[in-house]
């Protein structure tokens, strides 16, 4: 009878894979547009250096083929993702981008391999490269924190997608069972780590959907609802770039209406998934135009066009 470790470590496989392909969306976007837009390159740069750490230990670790293949398959999508990025980043960004991929992907990597290989011999070698793969691991896991304590203080799910706190849980929670089966703690240790945290994201998600609700209905009628479409239309000269609007000029006639970039539900959601920070900018800018347009207002009764 097979060992129960590899029908959980397929299960794992399955898992990771399918984590490991949630971005193609975003660059089948990327490609389309080809433009990278405001997606950021650092989480791809640092899975991509973590996943062939793993595959490394894979390979030195008796009985590692499963490892080998989730982390091997991991590493050539992050490949492509990081080349894709690469191939449509603005200049600046690619040129700092290409120094990190240089000093981390490439010279980092290769001296561990070294290191390991050459000076590193026996149980000594694959307790310093499995060390180092945890410890990576741990770093990466404790970044979803940042999500949770923007849903704390929002009281809302919109910035927390429920599948990818979903996938965190199954992802640990299974990998946390093949590591007391093949009574590995280096795997255990981070994914355990990652089982709590897509359970206490899962738990903030019940606690908080429904205030989620709550917000998307003030978009419909009244004050409060013109107020959320006004900020849903700064949202879309965020994401497109500011546009000049011709200033007004007294005794001059008003400027054509500019159409509004954002059209559909989907551009809404799209806005108010925006970041806290964003939104609060986007917040003072409205609110400062609607100041200087009631200045404008008041100058105007006070000022006769001549004839």
């Amino acid at each position: 009878m097979a060992d129960p470790s590899f029908f959980v470590g397929i299960i794992g496989n399955i898992i990771s894979i399918l984590v490991f392909t949630s971005p193609i969306g975003t660059f089948r976007r990327v490609v389309k547009n080809k433009s990278t837009e405001e997606f950021r390159w650092l989480p791809y740069v640092t899975t991509l250096l973590s996943t062939s750490l793993w595959t490394f230990y894979g390979l030195l670790k008796p009985g590692g083929l499963l490892i080998v293949t989730v982390n091997g398959a991991g590493a050539a999508l992050q490949a492509v993702y990081v080349a894709l990025y690469l191939a449509y980043a603005p200049r600046d960004t690619r040129m700092k981008m290409v120094k990190v991929v240089l000093a981390v992907n490439v010279s980092f990597f290769a001296a561990v391999v070294l290191v390991g290989l050459l000076a590193l011999h026996g149980p000594v070698r694959l307790f310093a490269v499995g060390l180092l793969c945890s410890a990576l691991t741990i770093g990466m896991y404790a970044a979803p924190m940042a999500a949770m304590m923007t849903v704390v203080k929002t009281k809302s799910v919109e910035y927390m997608p429920f599948f990818l706190s979903f996938f965190l849980f199954l992802n640990g929670g299974i990998w946390s069972v093949y590591s007391l089966l093949v009574k590995d703690f280096f795997i255990g240790i981070p994914n355990a780590m990652g089982f709590a945290m897509g359970t206490a994201q899962l738990a903030l998600y019940m606690a908080y959907r429904n205030k989620k609700k709550a917000v998307a209905l003030k978009v419909d009628d009244g004050p409060e609802g013109d107020e959320e479409k006004g900020v849903v239309h700064l949202m879309g000269q965020v994401e497109l770039g500011q546009r000049k609007v011709p200033s007004l000029k007294k005794g001059t006639s008003l400027p054509k209406t500019l159409p509004s970039p954002l059209n559909g539900i989907g551009h809404i959601i799209k806005a108010l998934s925006a970041t806290p920070l964003e939104l609060r900018n986007v917040m003072s800018q409205h609110e400062r135009v609607r100041d200087e347009d009631a200045n404008d207002d008041d100058e105007g009764r006070h000022t006769y066009p001549s004839k």
